[in-house]
């Protein structure tokens, strides 16, 4: 008699009221679930080991691009047409929908995800958390901030790691030596200072730019010291002005043009693989600078309020299969460089091992240890918004040497306007 996992067995129990009786059979049942790459990816790997379970249950899977992905669910969630049983749902979008009603609350019966709260990573969890409480999805895999630079650049400038590390300030001083000694750049792009200096300091209460009241908060000493250390490094010549996954973005990576770049772990997988695999030996991870924390990226798995009923049961136990199966989570670190947000899956010999692109290093460690590092803010459904107002902004101090308080007050009237519609 095949025997059922414990959460499964539970699940089945609480929803065995709704489906007897109900005609609900399973077999025959095709599931639709909505991803972008490489999540797609890794629901079509996970496939087998489902149809182990469930040889009579298929699985469609429909992918787009990660933009057109997210519009189309947004589209699908407002008119209620054109809903997938299941969707990915990538952080930086997580704030338009959980701001609306189109997801299911998996924290109400028969779900009640909350009580499972501890065997998520702790800010990945929060992230799909509403201050009402409210469990709107599943964290699957999450992007621990990392510092990848390059080991044999910092060597032939006579640097060390703690240079780039100790601090911002001395970040950048670093990287001025770096220029001179290699004529790399320090980083791709100003703005990516800007970037993970906002998601530094937050305060208890505080979003990303807005607080709990909807009130903006791009007039923070956070955005001055954000804006001010990336018009420092554009001052200076230390970026590349280049955009993340540009073609100038990924030769500057195979050439050695950039010397650093700041972002989720699961980059030195990209740079292995894809993005720059000559380059491999050559780098090297570190912590980022100044004793920062930051999540860069991070994949939930949710499920539409107005879905079709009769498949939910069996939707959720997809979502369940694919997020607290500690066999499927592992399996998605090593083929996609998914870091697991299931907690039971950080613990495997799989994070000892050292990494032949990064010189040996046993990095994996260091990004889990990071991952406990990082706490959750609030997100607000103008966030998107928010971030393409602030980026022109920094764009007009950077290019046009607009002054940081105005652009900074032009931003805060702007978002004031848009912050509650």
């Amino acid at each position: 008699m095949r025997q059922w996992p414990r959460w499964m067995s539970a699940v089945a129990l609480a929803l065995g009221a709704s489906l007897a009786g109900s005609g609900v059979a399973f077999a025959g049942t095709t599931l639709t679930v909505a991803a972008f790459p490489a999540i797609d990816e890794i629901v079509r790997s996970a496939l087998p080991a489902w149809h182990a379970l469930h040889p009579d249950v298929e699985v469609k899977i429909v992918s787009r691009e990660l933009n057109d992905h997210h519009t189309a669910m947004t589209t699908a969630l407002s008119t209620a047409k054109g809903l997938p049983d299941v969707m990915a749902l990538e952080i930086g979008y997580l704030g338009r929908f959980a701001q609306g009603t189109g997801l299911e609350d998996l924290s109400q019966p028969p779900y009640n995800l909350s009580r499972e709260r501890g065997r998520f990573t702790a800010y990945a969890f929060d992230q799909a958390t509403t201050p009402s409480g409210a469990v709107l999805a599943v964290p699957t895999d999450i992007g621990p901030g990392t510092l990848l630079y390059r080991a044999d650049l910092l060597a032939k400038a006579g640097l060390k790691e703690t240079d780039l590390t100790a601090s911002w300030d001395g970040y950048v001083a670093a990287g001025v030596k770096l220029k001179a000694a290699t004529g790399a750049y320090l980083l791709a792009h100003a703005r990516d200072m800007k970037d993970i200096l906002i998601r530094t300091g937050l305060q208890p209460g505080e979003g990303l730019y807005f607080n709990k009241d909807s009130r903006p908060l791009v007039t923070s000493p956070r955005f001055v010291r954000a804006f001010e250390l990336a018009r420092a490094v554009r001052r200076q010549q230390l970026d590349a002005k280049v955009t993340a996954w540009s073609s100038d973005w990924t030769e500057g990576f195979k050439r050695g043009g950039i010397a650093t770049q700041m972002s989720g772990a699961w980059l030195a997988g990209h740079l292995n693989s894809w993005l720059a695999p000559g380059t491999r030996g050559k780098w090297r991870a570190a912590q980022l600078p100044e004793g920062a924390f930051a999540a860069y990226g991070g994949t939930f798995f949710a499920m539409a309020r107005h879905g079709d009923a009769a498949r939910k049961p069996l939707a959720y136990e997809f979502i369940r299969f694919m997020t607290t199966n500690r066999a499927q989570q592992l399996a998605a670190f090593k083929a996609q460089d998914a870091f697991p947000a299931l907690i039971d899956a950080q613990t495997d010999p799989f994070y000892d091992q050292p990494l032949p692109f990064l010189g040996g290093q046993a990095a994996r460690r260091d990004w889990r240890a990071a991952a406990a590092h990082i706490r959750a803010f609030p997100v607000h459904k103008q966030d998107a918004f928010a971030r393409e107002v602030i980026d022109t902004e920094l764009d007009k101090v950077l290019d046009r040497d607009k002054d940081i308080a105005a652009a900074l007050a032009d931003a805060q009237r702007l978002l004031q306007q848009r912050a509650r519609r």
